[in-house]
């Protein structure tokens, strides 16, 4: 007896040990926060911090703050994240391959001006963040590159004196709800569809999903489980204390 309660402990833990080895749950970079770091000065759309409008060369954060539907919210700081310099929208944009590093895309302006922000691409994702200009900027911008820009259809503020920080201020709200169009190079407005690949409904869905704030570091992957594990090493176990009772009758 004494036998058999040594051999199912040291079973019972080699199982456990199982589960604290197997692969730990990971929680999905839902705000996608990427650090970047300019060469040189970038112009970005609004609505950003009142003299903002074009970033100095230097490190800056990105963050989506809000995606819950077909367009995002997305954020600029200071490296230190301790000022926000623009809240800006953003229509999620395809790309044919992805990569596994951070890719900014620009529009290249004409000589001595700044390019202007395009899009942003995060690590392992087709769909990335088409950034909307207001109006009047998005048909200056695509008169000099030559390529549609998105622009907001109702006025919205191109800089302000404080950050819109939270996802539910009523100036994000204001731009979650703003209609969107691109202007062709021509002048000529279109629909969105005409120049961006919206996301499945799958990738939507996927973005609607609140994710955790914390994930436990010692779970096990959702397609498997321990007890079979268990089951396992219980029979071993059993198995091994009958044949060690057979040979201490022999013995006796």
């Amino acid at each position: 007896m004494r036998v058999l309660k040594t051999v199912t402990a040291a079973v019972f833990s080699l199982a456990l040990l199982g589960v604290v080895l197997s692969p730990g749950a990971k929680a999905d970079a839902w705000n996608r926060k990427t650090v970047m770091t300019f060469s040189g000065p970038v112009e970005i759309p609004g609505v950003h911090l009142k003299g903002w409008g074009v970033l100095p060369a230097g490190t800056y954060v990105f963050k989506i703050v809000d995606s819950q539907s077909d367009r995002h919210i997305v954020q600029i700081f200071n490296s230190d994240e301790t000022r926000c310099y623009a809240t800006i929208l953003a229509i999620p944009n395809y790309r044919l391959k992805v990569t596994d590093k951070t890719v900014v895309t620009f529009r290249e302006r004409p000589a001595g001006q700044p390019e202007a922000l395009r899009a942003w691409f995060y690590p392992g994702r087709n769909w990335g963040e088409e950034f909307v200009y207001p109006k009047a900027k998005a048909i200056q911008l695509a008169k000099e590159t030559s390529t549609p820009v998105l622009f907001a259809t109702v006025d919205l503020p191109m800089e302000v004196t404080e950050p819109f920080l939270a996802p539910t201020a009523p100036e994000v709200m204001q731009l979650k709800q703003a209609p969107v169009m691109a202007v062709q190079p021509t002048g000529e407005a279109v629909e969105i569809a005409a120049v961006v690949t919206p996301p499945p409904a799958v990738e939507l869905q996927a973005d609607t999903t609140p994710a955790p704030t914390e994930v436990a570091a010692l779970a096990l992957p959702k397609t498997s489980s321990a007890l079979p594990l268990i089951a396992l090493f219980g029979l071993l176990a059993l198995g091994g204390a009958l044949g060690l009772g057979l040979v201490q009758k022999r013995i006796q």
